[in-house]
């Protein structure tokens, strides 16, 4: 079992596509444990504001596999196919960290999100504030605690 860190985030129908998320996650793989649910701006386009959440979870898939799982589960829920970066999402789901795994091509791990965006590294620090970034070496709370995104975040309550 590797235990990865998936980020998901939606600003269409935000509350219906995390909850949908989160439940095709489930038919996939293993002992799920969820972050809080914040709100914050679209960033790089105006847009409505997102949900963003972070779920670890264990898995038997290998990195491309968990990679082309996640794909199918944004198309099933109305992903554009050639979606740009900077869009409306029903669903995004990225992988942020895959176990230990360092990968230099698509899926690229870790993920360079957790370095920039507090919308991805504050739920992950939620989760896991003394887990060392591969390749890295620093925790998510030394990342969190330099980080001077602008994004700024609100917790919601979210009921799974």
């Amino acid at each position: 079992m590797i235990t990865a860190f998936i980020g998901i985030g939606s600003n269409v129908q935000r509350e219906k596509h995390i909850r949908a998320a989160c439940h095709e996650l489930s038919l996939i793989t293993k002992n799920l444990h969820y972050s809080p649910v914040y709100a914050c701006e679209s960033f790089g386009f105006s847009g409505n504001d997102f949900f963003n959440m972070v779920v670890r979870l264990d898995t038997t898939l290998t990195l491309t596999e968990l990679s082309a799982a996640l794909r199918e589960i944004e198309v099933k829920w109305g992903r554009d196919v050639d979606a740009a970066k900077f869009q409306d999402r029903t669903i995004d789901l990225d992988i942020l960290l895959f176990g230990n795994e360092i990968s230099q091509k698509k899926p690229f791990v870790p993920r360079e999100d957790i370095f920039k965006y507090s919308f991805v590294t504050q739920p992950l620090y939620d989760l896991d504030p003394n887990l060392v970034i591969p390749n890295d070496g620093r925790t998510v709370g030394q990342i969190l605690e330099t980080m001077s995104d602008p994004v700024a975040l609100r917790k919601i309550d979210f009921q799974f």
